[in-house]
């Protein structure tokens, strides 16, 4: 079965799907199975597209009017491609002339969308540990701030050697249990856990 999919941008009033309804219909997509968004490309919570992928079943085939109408970036339309392939369901794009129908045309598109998904995968992966590396060699540590600082943990850890409760502790620091036991979890010695621990 043929599944359509249309968007249209929020930015632009003017901009209706007839084109492309007309275009997926020439296409020999029925009307009752056609899902549309007005959304930014950019949204992730199209819920024309979601209805839509939802919809699809094995065997069936994704026609969409233009690449850019499906996905809001190459990562996501590879994404979403590659889901498409591992469900058995073929993808047409009308104005690029892509076509994964059970071809040898169909397995080169589908092995080439793959292969650029995993290439960029690749990239991102590249561009995070080389930013890690240059934050790193600045100083800078990457997660979460501390969210107590090495002068007040010393203090609750004093206070939790001195025969104060974790609970009473907590409440004269103003710092929430689950924090502090994360904290003690991290950097306290085996004494001190086991002090904080009742």
């Amino acid at each position: 079965m043929l599944i359509g999919y249309m968007r249209v941008s929020t930015a632009d009033d003017r901009q209706s799907v007839d084109l492309q309804r007309d275009a997926l219909v020439a296409a020999g997509v029925d009307e009752r199975h056609l899902h549309h968004d007005k959304a930014s490309g950019a949204k992730d919570d199209r819920v024309g597209l979601q209805h839509c992928l939802a919809f699809l079943r094995p065997g069936d085939c994704l026609v969409v009017w233009k690449l850019d109408r499906l996905g809001r970036s190459l990562v996501h339309l590879l994404t979403i491609i590659e889901d498409l392939k591992q469900r058995g369901i073929a993808f047409r794009s009308l104005t690029e002339q892509m076509d994964t129908t059970t071809t040898p045309h169909g397995e080169l598109l589908f092995s080439i969308f793959g292969a650029l998904a995993q290439f960029e995968r690749a990239l991102t992966r590249e561009r995070v540990i080389a930013g890690l590396a240059a934050a790193k060699r600045r100083g800078r540590r990457g997660g979460r701030p501390r969210a107590i600082d090495d002068e007040k943990l010393q203090q609750m850890i004093a206070a939790l050697e001195a025969g104060a409760s974790k609970a009473s502790v907590c409440r004269s620091f103003g710092v929430a249990r689950s924090t502090l036991s994360g904290t003690l979890g991290r950097t306290a010695t085996p004494a001190v856990k086991e002090g904080a621990a009742r």
